[in-house]
């Protein structure tokens, strides 16, 4: 089975642009708070994290936090630090000696922006942010912010997000199987996907039970999100990426379609996404509807 690609941003749920302009108004007030406004760095900060983006994760976590009875507010500042994690990985994967990318979001990457060291120093600051924002949120309580602390030092640092990037680096023309590239990808994008759906759930009255399935649903979408991204690569442009089509390619990145196929790849995200709803289906008593608006999302966007 197939997933068709008939959706597009614009046809996301009702409910992602207002939550959208809540936490892009909540990230500018936080950096605002903790990097102030006029410095080449704030600005920097300011560039990379607020213009563009989906807001993917950070939506996931206030979706969650409702799912289990948690106000929006609640959630804002553990959603924010989580896409503050992902404009510094970005910022720094963009970099020369990384992927050495122009286009991010339809804008120039953060080093062409500015420069290089700026850019460095732009991820540095808002990975450090991310943790401050949590710390420095007394509306929930104490044992709550530091589980969400391990959590995201967890799903960001060398057994997590930084593993991936590493491996994917250290991939760039070779031949992976199947098991090696979903255990690349597990880390490089699944695991803050992950942690987003972990942090809301600690905004609520969730149980360990619950927090299982939604791991494996967070799971799930976190591979399919990056199994559809491989298929973009393949089948849209640049201005409807917002980035460089067939980067990937070029670079010669094993990849779903590279492994599968085009054909194949699409079979994963369909099966991905079944994988998604059962895991949700399992979670009784609770209002689901928005993880799984927001799963539909994943496998059917076209940037």
């Amino acid at each position: 089975m197939s997933v068709s690609n008939t959706n597009s941003f614009s046809q996301a749920p009702a409910f992602f642009d207002t939550d959208k302009k809540l936490i892009d108004s909540s990230l500018t007030q936080a950096i605002e708070a903790l990097a102030g406004n006029t410095s080449t760095l704030a600005k920097a900060i300011q560039y990379s994290t607020v213009l563009g983006g989906k807001r993917i994760r950070p939506i996931l976590a206030l979706a969650t936090a409702q799912c289990f009875g948690a106000e929006q507010a609640t959630a804002l500042a553990p959603a924010c630090a989580i896409e503050f994690i992902h404009a510094y990985s970005l910022t720094h994967d963009d970099l020369p000696a990384m992927d050495d990318d122009h286009l991010r979001r339809g804008q120039a990457t953060c080093h062409r922006a500015f420069n290089e060291a700026t850019a460095i120093l732009t991820g540095d600051a808002l990975q450090s942010m991310a943790f401050e924002l949590i710390a420095n949120a007394n509306h929930i309580s104490s044992e709550n912010r530091l589980k969400m602390i391990q959590i995201l030092a967890s799903a960001c640092g060398p057994q997590g997000m930084v593993l991936g990037q590493a491996i994917d680096f250290e991939s760039v023309g070779k031949d992976l199987n199947l098991e090696q590239l979903q255990h690349m990808h597990l880390h490089k994008t699944g695991a803050l996907i992950e942690a987003s759906v972990l942090l809301g759930a600690l905004c609520g009255n969730s149980s360990d039970t619950e927090r299982e399935y939604l791991t494996k649903y967070a799971r799930a979408i976190g591979l399919a999100f990056q199994v559809q991204d491989d298929i973009l690569d393949i089948t849209s442009n640049t201005k409807t990426l917002g980035k460089q089509q067939g980067a990937d390619a070029a670079l010669n990145k094993p990849t779903y379609p590279a492994l599968l196929g085009l054909s194949g790849a699409q079979d994963k995200l369909a099966e991905l996404h079944q994988q998604a709803s059962m895991a949700l289906a399992s979670i009784k008593g609770r209002n689901t509807c928005r993880l799984s608006e927001i799963s539909n999302f994943i496998v059917k966007r076209l940037r």
